[in-house]
């Protein structure tokens, strides 16, 4: 997981970003960074309750899915409004049509 601040910000400058309504996908190429995976969700979503139901759905959604990415690239995941008021099915659908445009599965 990208704990680190620095980490974070160095995945949101150089990485190339995909974004659809319900999230932002960073996609960052780096060895050093390779294999890891952050979670966001900003303040303008609402309370920490709203936040953290966003990231429980990206969490989830990147779980199901996390055998079939390539290696080599470090992914940040970004919520978005539009995420409050769905179930976890639309949430993956949309992560898969984003990480095809990516290029980030095998």
């Amino acid at each position: 997981m990208l704990k680190r601040r620095n980490d974070f910000q160095r995945v949101y400058r150089k990485g190339k970003s995909l974004a659809n309504r319900y999230f932002v996908l960073y996609v960052f190429e780096s060895e050093e960074l390779a294999g890891k995976v952050g979670f966001a969700a900003g303040k303008k979503l609402g309370c920490a309750v709203k936040r953290n139901r966003v990231k429980r759905l990206l969490r989830e959604t990147y779980r199901l899915h996390q055998q079939d990415l390539r290696p080599g690239i470090a992914l940040l995941l970004v919520g978005r409004q539009a995420m409050l008021n769905v179930k976890c099915p639309v949430v993956e659908k949309s992560f898969l049509s984003l990480g095809k445009k990516a290029g980030i599965f095998r």
